[in-house]
């Protein structure tokens, strides 16, 4: 599959979306490939860290509006539902590097990775509630413990994005670096040179107090998530956007 590709650096394998001409827009196909390397990454003894990131000047400008309304991700047995599942579950470091846009999934699954680099361009946005949709990746449990309620009630209900300092300072992402692929590599390479057990086990430790509870979060998500797509609000709402993009 041509739009998720990947490399190895060493002990770090790369996943990349590589759909720029659609600034890496992610369709179900997009969405099953990603799930299929991330379990394969985490049964894969070779590799000990993963690194996401992108070609083309931006991160990913979410789902494919398109690829949606043809085909409702509404079953538990979907690329998107599998994506979400294997983020959850991996077990080892998972990194990105962020450069341009990253909307939706694209700042939401940054709350499951354990180190993001994003370039000084990186602009996040969880625009969910203008689609007539809800927020997705258990984001409504991680987001607002990550920032407080009040800050991410007003960026989860106005869709307002926000830049690279501002995701520093609320303790979203790592590091800024206008290289964020290489840093974000040379981190990844640091983390597989110390024991991969202690490693995994740590990760698992500071993961285990809110694990079953993002779970629960996600599944409901998923849910409201699925009812939304079929609502009248929420096709309504896709086609004012897809109007907008027209123009």
């Amino acid at each position: 599959m041509t739009e998720i590709t990947t490399s190895t650096h060493g002990q770090t394998l790369v996943i990349r979306l590589n759909r720029p001409e659609k600034m890496n827009a992610i369709t179900r196909d997009m969405y099953a490939g990603l799930a299929q390397h991330l379990n394969q990454a985490a049964e894969d003894d070779s590799i000990r860290c993963v690194v996401i990131t992108s070609e083309g000047e931006h991160f990913t400008a979410g789902n494919d509006i398109r690829d949606f309304m043809s085909n409702p991700p509404t079953g538990e047995d979907s690329g998107v539902a599998k994506f979400l599942g294997a983020l959850l579950e991996f077990p080892k470091p998972l990194l990105a590097a962020v450069k341009g846009n990253a909307v939706g999934v694209g700042t939401t699954m940054l709350l499951h990775c354990d180190v993001v680099v994003a370039a000084p361009n990186a602009k996040f946005s969880m625009p969910f509630t203008s689609l007539g949709l809800v927020p997705e990746a258990g984001s409504t449990k991680l987001f607002p413990e990550l920032v407080g309620y009040q800050r991410a009630a007003k960026i989860f209900m106005t869709g307002e994005s926000f830049g690279a300092d501002e995701a520093l300072e609320m303790g979203m992402i790592a590091v800024i670096d206008s290289e964020a692929e290489r840093i974000a590599l040379e981190i990844a390479e640091q983390i597989a040179q110390q024991p991969p057990k202690a490693i995994m086990n740590t990760k698992a430790l500071m993961k285990a107090n809110k694990h079953d509870a993002v779970a629960h979060v996600m599944r409901a998500e998923f849910q409201l998530f699925a009812l939304a797509l079929q609502s009248e609000e929420a096709a309504d709402a896709f086609m004012k956007f897809m109007a907008k993009k027209g123009k």
